[in-house]
């Protein structure tokens, strides 16, 4: 249970951890109790604190009001005139400027720091190194380019089969969705898995710095987000930050993909101990034998030094094997036995970004749309070649792939042309798609200004049988176009024609 004496603490903590006794002021305030940290006031549960955070599309500071009305006991607050109006009592985050009976204290109250991001994180890094809850839970990492939230989430569902996990939800990978995951530790777990994301250079350290995990994993780095860091080069040196902010060896261990020779390269990065998991058997662990079996997942033999086994899993596509392999190695690293591993690998149903839906007239829409990059729409056509039927495929623009935004949507167009018997292109990059996949040899590409050209190209063609994959970056909301194809479910009453 996180306290007000917690909160003050942890505003003047300073990772690395140095968990000093707390002072007479955070020890009054130890009885003043907080359910929980939310960021949105509409999520606010009785006795919650309220972190006012600063964001581009808006202000917390201006919902303090509104979160306070609905219950929360506090809120922390960085602008004075936050309180503005609101009779409780304002703690400054310095025992010097603190009411002298904090004993007393009743809710609701504000809280004022200098930064409430920065307050957030220090509370979060606090939470993390110095309380019971805690200070002694083993932390595994995950990042990569593509395909950190499957890998978590299989990463955590093999971890289930013995620990108690727990994991961030959804994609909360970011300076803030991360220390409000490490603040939900109640001291009840036995393994937290955290996915670790990043726009620029230093994020992933400062990730590091707050949960100080224990185990690595990297999947992979390609061109997502180049826009923003400008070369491949500085793509790999921020995903490197995570195996270099693991503790020595034995204690520490990086997990790292052999078969992508730039995370390779990240072992000479690390003071911890490496273990490769890859198809290439000069890995620690590795796989052949690999079998699709379409939309029912995928098997696989794995090896690791004298033993091997075939084991199966509902992951789809051959390039889940690598998501597979990870949670394995993870498993192995925190003492898992065989039979675990393989349990968790068999019960995970954790595709996630990728659903599998009934469209019109009898086809088959494979909803792919949540973000899109050149590695993970190729992985996507790839899936999609091993599945029987008409193979169609609506592919919209990759977004931030800066200089290497021309190259990626060609090479997805070479692929696409291999795979598919119809191309829907949509959008302004996403006609680069569609002309190389013409120029590659594909006679049927389509071409969409928007998403409502696509719904109408695929209205007219759709077939019994048909395989539809549905792919671009978030910001081209193809989520329409599957809302728009898919087959109404029916409810329990409505009778089949």
């Amino acid at each position: 249970m996180l306290t007000l004496g917690d909160v003050l603490a942890g505003l003047r903590y300073e990772p690395p951890p140095a968990c000093a006794p707390l002072p007479p002021l955070a020890r009054a305030a130890g009885g003043f109790t907080f359910s929980g940290v939310i960021i949105d006031s509409r999520q606010v549960r009785p006795g919650s604190l309220f972190v006012a955070l600063v964001g581009e599309h808006g202000d917390g500071h201006a919902y303090v009001h509104d979160a306070l009305r609905r219950g929360a006991a506090g809120a922390l607050i960085h602008r004075p005139d936050a309180g503005a109006g609101i009779a409780v009592p304002l703690i400054q985050a310095t025992e010097a400027q603190a009411p002298d009976r904090l004993d007393e204290l009743k809710p609701p109250l504000l809280i004022q720091t200098g930064d409430t991001l920065t307050g957030l994180q220090r509370l979060a890094a606090y939470w993390r190194a110095c309380s019971a809850a805690g200070r002694d839970v083993p932390v595994v990492a995950i990042t990569g380019s593509v395909g950190k939230t499957t890998t978590k989430e299989v990463i955590a569902g093999v971890l289930a089969q013995r620990y108690q996990v727990l994991k961030n939800p959804g994609n909360l990978n970011n300076e803030i969705g991360l220390p409000l995951t490490l603040l939900q530790m109640t001291g009840g777990e036995e393994r937290v898995v955290l996915e670790m994301g990043m726009y620029a250079r230093g994020e992933i350290d400062l990730l590091c710095r707050l949960a100080r995990p224990r185990t690595g994993v990297v999947t992979n780095v390609g061109p997502v987000h180049l826009s923003r860091l400008g070369t491949m080069e500085a793509i790999v040196a921020a995903k490197s930050e995570l195996p270099a902010a693991l503790p020595p060896s034995p204690e520490g261990t990086a997990i790292l993909n052999i078969d992508d020779p730039m995370v390779r390269g990240m072992a000479q990065k690390t003071p911890a101990q490496v273990l490769f998991y890859g198809l290439d058997p000069a890995a620690d662990l590795w796989a052949d034998e690999v079998e699709s079996r379409g939309l029912e997942g995928v098997s696989f033999r794995l090896h690791h030094g004298p033993e091997s086994m075939v084991l199966k899993t509902p992951l789809l596509g051959r390039h889940s094997v690598h998501t597979a392999l990870a949670a394995a190695a993870v498993g192995l690293v925190e003492g898992l036995t065989w039979l675990e591993i393989a349990r968790g690998l068999m019960q995970t149903q954790e595709q996630l970004r990728l659903i599998v839906l009934p469209g019109v007239n009898a086809s088959t829409i494979i909803d792919d749309t949540y973000n899109a990059s050149p590695d993970s729409v190729v992985a996507a056509l790839n899936l999609l070649a091993e599945l029987e039927g008409r193979r169609v495929a609506v592919l919209g623009d990759m977004l931030e792939l800066g200089r290497y935004e021309e190259e990626g949507h060609r090479l997805v167009g070479r692929r696409a042309a291999e795979v598919l018997q119809v191309l829907i292109a949509v959008g302004e990059r996403g006609r680069l798609i569609g002309a190389e996949a013409r120029d590659a040899g594909l006679n049927d590409v389509r071409f969409a200004a928007d998403n409502a050209g696509a719904i109408e190209h695929l209205r007219a063609l759709l077939q019994p049988g048909d395989q539809v994959l549905v792919k671009g970056s978030r910001g081209m909301h193809m989520e329409e176009i599957v809302a728009a194809v898919a087959e109404p479910a029916r409810s329990a009453g409505d009778k089949a024609p």
